[in-house]
């Protein structure tokens, strides 16, 4: 972009550049509010569900109430249905290649539509200024699109708050509207630079037009950022990538601003306000909730002025469990939060699931928290490795930031089908137990719950809680089926379950040889991998534990076990689960409205969007058959 401020040719195109960025605006702010108002809506369909449950007037309150909601159930049916099958890409090595969602991909068409429209119409005049017009035409494009690239990358996200999601789930877009930036820069400098190469001016271009070195630079940002951001590259050295990612966001903004003219810098500007308004709200959370003035020294040794009490406790060779103690705070199942351990990573602060939901029992400070930490490369083996030396449970200050994330009501639905893989319980885990323990009016009726592992070990501290909420199920009057299936290993490494005679049959008694492929991502939390793209400073870092892809395994002879009680609801399995016959049974069952989550690998959660998809559509849902609506939550974990 050369000075668009200077008394040259570039004036003559400015007021229709500038009016192309304003409508661009008008588009971005439509679409929020239009999913504004599907929040709204949604908020008045869970009022009412809610209501017509704590009045016990009728059966099935998750069914529509009148005829606006059974029009908005049979729209929101038609969008699932069309937004959730997604192509996954097997081979190995190959699958950080699978698009994303039927749904994110027609978003993406949309947006290249208002893109393509703004770089192309009344831009194309064969005369002497065919080549300039070109490239302000793109230049006005790309800088337009900067400031939604900061927004989608805060993780005190104004979008998320406005659209009722968190930055996590919008770190996807973020990504691919820098990608679509380098295309529109790219464009925009082709153009420059052919025109200048006709009339041999590009050196004393470069050297009267010092903007210009500015311009490639902040292409070459861009394009750098695009490299490193790819999932093989970043997987080399996920710290490094988190760390020269934010550098080059600061960096790219410095670029811009010496670049483009004073006309265009208020889109600099709108970036840089939405950076430090992200910085100061996070500063702001981490000091609230870090520093005590008045502590309670009588609670232990938890009640400290600066950070919080944790203990790390090693669970077998590849699981840590971080209790933080004194947290003062509230959180939603399925929300995570930042961890910084001073002594194992100065200068790292990584983010996991709260794997609770609610305050633990038979700790020194009542209101605490978990996070598990599955050992892969990095801090999580590092802060693994210190837990063990110190002999298996060591006391440390930690700090925290958070909670993060915007998941759904989860009492709102009749029945509940938890997927989980290895250690994304810790996503599926803190669902069940706000159910079982919700002391407010819940429509929930029945909970199905799946975890699959390659090893025994990496669940053995999800299975001994899983003990306790089979009673707590029983107590509070909700069907609660527990299927785990390791599928490598000796059989009953699963087999806690179904200890004092608690257990256990094959899953379901329907498990099939030909089942799921769940996936290895080598990750350190069950939470959305797109938040893992540090191009996300808003999502840029999340880790998750991982269960290998295209597990083989022959199933064996199931047989039930000598203590387990015939009416029994719990379940194990040595082979690989039925993903589509796990869902359709809940489904085929239930009179109201069925909530899947699912958090796994790309490939256990393409399996389930594509199954959840098939099964909507075969149903007939809200289309006149009966049949009720299938919602859907999904939690990606991969780096």
């Amino acid at each position: 972009m050369d000075d668009m401020d200077m008394n040259s040719d570039s004036d003559m195109f400015s007021t229709v550049n500038m009016d192309l960025a304003r409508r661009y605006w008008y588009t971005v702010a439509a679409f929020v509010g239009a999913l504004a108002a599907v929040r709204a809506v949604n908020f008045y369909k869970s009022h009412r569900r809610l209501r017509r449950k704590a009045a016990s007037s009728v059966e099935f309150p998750t069914k529509p109430a009148d005829p606006f909601l059974e029009a908005w159930a049979t729209l929101t049916a038609v969008v699932r249905e069309a937004r959730h099958p997604q192509l996954y890409v097997p081979l190995r090595g190959l699958s950080w290649l699978t698009p994303p969602p039927l749904g994110r991909v027609a978003a993406l068409l949309v947006y290249w539509v208002v893109i393509v429209y703004m770089m192309s119409v009344d831009v194309v005049v064969h005369d002497v200024f065919y080549w300039e017009r070109i490239g302000y035409r793109n230049a006005w494009v790309t800088v337009t699109q900067v400031p939604l690239l900061y927004l989608l990358a805060s993780k005190c996200s104004v979008l998320g708050f406005l659209v009722g999601t968190s930055h996590e789930r919008l770190n996807w877009l973020h990504r691919w509207v820098g990608r679509t930036m380098l295309v529109t820069a790219t464009v925009h400098g082709w153009h420059f630079y052919t025109d200048w190469a006709r009339t041999d001016f590009v050196q004393y271009e470069l050297k009267m037009m010092p903007m210009v070195k500015y311009g490639f630079g902040a292409w070459a940002v861009l394009l750098w950022t695009l490299i490193s951001g790819l999932a093989p590259v970043r997987r080399l050295a996920y710290e490094f990538f988190v760390l020269q990612h934010l550098v080059a966001a600061v960096v790219f903004l410095w670029l811009i601003y010496v670049h483009v003219p004073a006309s265009a810098r208020y889109n600099v500007w709108f970036a840089i306000a939405a950076l430090c308004f992200d910085r100061a709200c996070r500063a702001a959370l981490l000091v609230w909730q870090n520093v005590k003035l008045f502590p309670d020294k009588s609670k232990c040794r938890g009640g400290r002025r600066i950070g919080h009490q944790a203990q790390l406790t090693a669970v077998g060779d590849a699981v840590t469990v971080v209790t933080i103690k004194d947290v003062h705070f509230k959180w939603r199942a399925g929300q995570h939060l930042y961890l910084w351990v001073p002594r194992v990573g100065p200068a790292e602060a990584h983010p996991y699931t709260i794997a609770c939901a609610h305050q633990l029992p038979d700790t020194c400070i009542c209101n605490s928290i978990q996070l598990v930490v599955r050992k892969h490369a990095g801090f999580s083996r590092r802060l693994h490795d210190f837990a063990v030396r110190a002999g298996g449970t060591q006391h440390v200050t930690v700090f925290v930031s958070g909670p993060y994330g915007a998941p759904p009501r989860w009492d709102i639905y009749e029945t509940v089908v938890l997927i989980s893989a290895s250690t994304g319980a810790s996503f599926t885990l803190p669902i069940l137990e706000s159910v079982l323990q919700a002391r407010g009016t819940s429509c929930v009726k029945r909970v199905d719950f799946l975890l699959a592992a390659k090893q025994g070990e990496e669940i053995g501290f999800y299975v001994s809680r899983l003990h306790e909420l089979i009673g707590r199920a029983r107590d509070v009057g909700i069907e609660l089926s527990v299927h785990v299936a390791v599928t490598q290993g000796a059989a009953g490494t699963a087999g806690d379950l179904g200890q004092g005679g608690t257990t256990v049959d094959a899953v379901d008694g329907s498990a099939s040889s030909s089942g799921t492929n769940l996936d290895k991502q080598a990750d350190e939390k069950g939470l959305a991998a797109d938040e893992k793209q540090a191009a996300g400073l808003a999502a840029g870092e999340k880790a998750a534990g991982g269960l290998a892809s295209d597990v083989e395994q022959a199933a064996t002879p199931r047989r039930r076990s000598s203590q387990a009680s015939a009416d029994s609801h719990a379940f194990r399995s040595s082979v690989r689960p039925d993903v589509e016959a796990f869902i359709r049974g809940p489904v085929e069952a239930t009179g109201g409205e069925t909530s899947v989550v699912v958090c796994g690998g790309p490939s256990l959660a393409a399996r389930v969007r594509n199954c959840v998809a098939a099964l909507s559509d075969e149903r007939a849902v809200h289309k006149g058959t009966g049949a009720q609506g299938i919602h859907l939550f999904v939690e990606e974990y991969s780096f």
